[in-house]
């Protein structure tokens, strides 16, 4: 039997209003009762001026394999995501194959294993290939451990395809991450539609091109009754129409990405393709309605995003360099300075969009303190400033605009299951 005993630190857990100083004991894999055991306890962690959280929860993260494994593989990906702070991401299935068979949900699950890092959870592909024809076999892959279904950044253009999948999916209760874009509106867009692409002479993605899609995932939700989760909503519009659908009960949820938060299309004037993301930044009216949306609750969680990509790849020209940011390692840090900082959420808000919320959209059993679940726990530092460096990511890949930033909050211990698999002290580089 393995016991561990977290002191003094200020206990946050959003899902059962919790915010106090106080203790946290575990007995072997799950949160105990401390006064219902009377032996020695094995490990004692002083959390004084530290916060304990429920461990933080990712919806999407690319993790690249199979297929692209120069980029980024499962195991560096979720050693990555618990230096972020992170005991359990989903995995988007758009890999080389893709994961479109039970099979393939089942290697993400044994490689995550090996790992032994993070948890990590397979999304399904939507459809076969992720090419947006024909439907994969969501019921083996939700057999097979299949938290949800994607088919990662490529849009489900086709309505009936889509209205289709919505209908399987609300079988089992699960959701559609869909990446909302009208494929003829985005084609050969490189950032947004605006006075910054004409003045760099790119070419630009309107909003339009996510705004219809939203719209259109909306009525597909209402016609069907299924579960609608939109990835890194961009735009004010969509922040509106997310709102009324919500105001009507439909079972639609988004989130957003901390550099959609922080950053806007200006920030591209320099030609950096580490700036270039998909979708793009857009302007500061879209970046304000976006901090809005979070502050209330249209805009359900905040997810990194996490798309490594390796240096040789983010090196080419601007039109030819793949989109993404490798985000897990800076996640933190940037939410803080978005959010907590400028005072528009407190640490409770905060960490209700990246504990319970993203528990409720994927369906697990995480994202709470309460005795007798999982012992997933994440202990920060809310005033450790420090300044972000690539070389010193877990990360395979450093693609982020972010390098030479000054930070504030540290993860400092991740614990997945009991076990302390992160400690600042012996991890970091």
């Amino acid at each position: 039997m393995s016991t561990l005993l977290i002191q003094n630190g200020r206990i946050i857990d959003p899902a059962n209003g919790v915010d106090q100083i106080g203790d946290l004991f575990i007995v072997n894999d799950l949160l105990a009762n401390r006064a219902d055991f009377h032996g020695e306890i094995e490990r004692v962690i002083d959390a004084t001026g530290l916060i304990v959280s429920p461990g933080l929860i990712d919806p999407h993260v690319c993790f690249r394999e199979p297929g692209f494994e120069e980029d980024e593989t499962i195991r560096s990906g979720a050693f990555a995501a618990l230096a972020g702070g992170f005991t359990a991401v989903a995995c988007l299935p758009d890999t080389v194959p893709a994961v479109d068979t039970r099979a393939a949900a089942e290697f993400v699950i044994r490689q995550a294993k090996r790992a032994r890092s993070c948890r990590v959870l397979p999304m399904g592909s939507v459809t076969k290939g992720h090419l947006g024809q024909e439907l994969a076999e969501m019921g083996q892959l939700s057999d097979g451990g299949a938290v949800g279904f994607s088919d990662g950044k490529r849009p489900i253009a086709n309505a009936e395809v889509m209205r289709r999948a919505l209908q399987y999916t609300s079988i089992w209760n699960k959701p559609i991450l869909h990446h909302a874009q009208v494929p003829e509106l985005a084609h050969a867009a490189v950032m947004h539609e605006g006075f910054q692409a004409t003045l760099l002479g790119l070419p630009g993605m309107p909003a339009a091109a996510e705004e219809i899609m939203v719209r259109r995932d909306i009525a597909l939700a209402e016609t069907t009754g299924g579960r609608v989760h939109w990835m890194s909503i961009s735009s004010f519009r969509s922040v509106e129409e997310i709102k009324k659908a919500k105001d009507r009960g439909l079972l639609v949820t988004a989130d957003v990405t901390p550099h959609h938060l922080l950053l806007t299309d200006k920030a591209l004037s320099n030609y950096d393709t580490n700036y270039k993301v998909d979708p793009p930044f857009r302007t500061e009216e879209h970046r304000q309605a976006l901090l809005a949306g979070l502050v209330d609750g249209t805009i359900d969680i905040i997810s990194s995003d996490h798309q490594p990509l390796s240096a040789e790849k983010k090196s080419l020209e601007f039109d030819h360099a793949p989109f993404g940011i490798s985000s897990l390692d800076t996640f933190l840090p940037l939410c803080v300075e978005a959010l907590i900082t400028p005072g528009l959420l407190d640490w409770p808000g905060l960490l209700r969009k990246l504990t319970i919320n993203p528990a409720l959209l994927l369906g697990v059993k995480a994202g709470r303190l309460d005795v007798g679940r999982p012992a997933d726990i994440t202990l920060i530092d809310p005033h450790e400033i420090w300044t972000i460096d690539t070389q010193k990511f877990h990360s395979r890949s450093t693609n982020t605009p972010f390098a030479n930033r000054p930070a504030q909050s540290r993860v400092k211990y991740t614990i997945v299951s009991g076990e302390v698999r992160y400690d600042w002290k012996i991890h970091s580089k």
